[in-house]
């Protein structure tokens, strides 16, 4: 039995704190091929997640906010939001799915926030075509300014 605890949480938080880029998985699938991809994504604030879409084949993805506050956004083709919902136990908001072909981003609000993400596999890397046009690369400073600017804009829409 695969078992989601307190002190799982507190290990892959560790680690992505740790992280240069600030968030670590820790997968419950045996490998990358897997069929269902079940894991959690722990991640600190404002870490860069630039925004993507999961298509050919289509994909759908289900978040779970199991500690924090995240906050998920939707695109339309040219970059606005569309929809966005701040994922937290305080709100009462624990989770979202985003459909296959569109494009969306998940930001970490609080520190030690992780969420239980599912889709099919098998896992693809980011490939030409998926990551948003528009949205800045991770790792840049664009991408820093960009990230803190989504949440600004996500806000303003409530």
């Amino acid at each position: 039995m695969k078992k989601i605890t307190a002190e799982l949480l507190d290990e892959v938080t560790q680690k992505a704190l740790e992280s240069p880029r600030k968030r670590m998985n820790h997968n419950f699938h045996e490998d990358l091929g897997a069929d269902l991809q079940r894991l959690l994504n722990a991640m600190e604030p404002y870490t860069y997640i630039r925004p993507h879409r999961h298509a050919d084949p289509d994909r759908e993805e289900l978040f779970v906010v199991l500690r924090g506050t995240l906050l998920a956004i939707q695109f339309d083709d040219e970059g606005e939001i569309i929809d966005h919902l701040v994922l937290s136990e305080e709100e009462g908001n624990y989770g979202v799915e985003i459909p296959p072909r569109v494009y969306h981003t998940v930001v970490s609000l609080e520190p030690g926030s992780v969420a239980f993400e599912v889709k099919n596999g098998p896992f693809i890397p980011k490939t030409e075509g998926t990551s948003a046009p528009w949205a800045p690369e991770e790792g840049t400073p664009e991408a820093e300014i960009y990230v803190r600017e989504l949440v600004k804009r996500a806000n303003s829409k409530s």
